[in-house]
């Protein structure tokens, strides 16, 4: 079984690469930073999965399909795939530089477009496959202070209502996994503590349970929220 995910070296990304690959999955994964992801590949050792990584900078069309491409060759075929990588940054959209919705609409949602299309057409042909939009909780619900994010995140999880209509009759999953406030990087400094958030291994335990599910069922969205928070 091979498996994309984009954004893989930290937070939720990372712990559903941990997860599928403890579980027998080979992983094709990207980033930025280019050590982030040579040392990740190495901490992975021990599940024997083989690692394809990729530096690639997923606001940028051009380097999101030369990891397509590279996953292409090197795979040849893919069952799933996890569309992670995002970025938040707060503010008011009243107040905010016109760039900051762009910036955000480039990783939150045009990333995820380009990477399930390309890899949404493999899965139509091979007549099976799962995608996973790793949305959030303001894909349904303005976030304070968190207005373009609001907006660009409720974009994905149309994005993802698309793609499932369009590939459920080719037997292609599609899920939307909506998370509350997780405890990644974005939080550092908090004084709230780590036991009040959700965890990045609760959402990576959530989508392997899902691919586990029998084969006639989809699970369109999930959501995972704090307790209390």
């Amino acid at each position: 079984m091979n498996a994309i995910i984009t954004g893989a070296t930290k937070g939720i990304g990372k712990a559903i690469a941990i997860r599928l690959a403890e579980h027998g999955y080979n992983l094709a994964i990207c980033a930025r930073n280019s050590q982030e992801l040579e040392r990740f590949a190495d901490d992975l050792r021990y599940t024997g999965a083989k690692i394809l990584i990729w530096q690639a900078d997923c606001s940028i069309k051009e380097e999101v399909y030369a990891f397509c491409n590279a996953v292409k060759e090197q795979m040849g075929t893919v069952d799933v795939l996890v569309n992670n990588v995002g970025t938040y940054l707060p503010g008011s959209l009243l107040d905010e530089a016109d760039d900051v919705l762009q910036k955000q609409l480039d990783l939150n949602l045009n990333a995820a477009y380009y990477v399930s299309k390309y890899f949404g057409k493999m899965m139509r042909e091979c007549q099976k496959g799962h995608i996973f939009n790793i949305c959030s909780i303001a894909s349904k619900a303005v976030v304070e202070n968190g207005g373009s994010y609001s907006v660009t995140k409720s974009a994905l999880l149309s994005l993802n209502d698309v793609l499932r209509a369009e590939l459920s009759k080719y037997n292609v999953k599609v899920t939307a996994i909506l998370p509350g406030s997780t405890l990644t990087s974005s939080w550092e400094g908090t004084d709230i503590p780590a036991e009040r958030f959700v965890q990045p291994e609760d959402i990576a335990s959530a989508l392997y349970t899902i691919l586990n599910l029998s084969k006639g069922v989809n699970v369109d969205e999930i959501v995972l929220k704090p307790l209390q928070f």
